[in-house]
């Protein structure tokens, strides 16, 4: 089963003691299995920008089964963290790029991201000005 660490022919050493969770985490899952990896997973490497080419096309699939998909804090905080990533990671996914663009355009066209009264009591609509750029890049 390929790692982020066998793609980028690099291992990390391991965690000195004095390591935050965060780096100690970002070094398990460089060596988890790429097939493994859940939401929270690609949330937590793709907001390190860690492993990005390996992991993008992972994160993309996720979000157009369900772009509203949900890590450990709240519904589509992957989606969040896939729309803060450069322009740049997305050069060799133009295609998955255009299909979560799609997907994304029906998504503010529909509730609660149309409905002023909803966006009051929905913390969706917190993504539409992450969205409406993604979309106008």
């Amino acid at each position: 089963m390929t790692t982020i660490e066998q793609l980028e022919g690099s291992a990390w050493p391991d965690p000195g003691p004095d390591a935050t969770s965060l780096v100690r985490r970002c070094t398990e899952l460089r060596r988890k299995p790429l097939a493994e990896f859940t939401v929270e997973d690609l949330r937590i490497m793709l907001g390190q920008e860690i492993g990005v080419p390996a992991l993008l096309p992972l994160a993309a699939k996720a979000l157009l089964r369900n772009p509203m998909s949900e890590g450990d804090y709240y519904p589509g905080d992957l989606l969040a963290t896939v729309l803060r990533l450069p322009d740049t990671a997305w050069r060799n996914l133009r295609a998955e790029r255009k299909r979560l663009a799609s997907v994304l355009g029906e998504l503010v066209a529909g509730p609660p991201f149309n409905d002023p009264d909803l966006q009051l009591r929905d913390p969706d609509w917190l993504l539409r000005d992450a969205i409406v750029r993604f979309l106008g890049r």
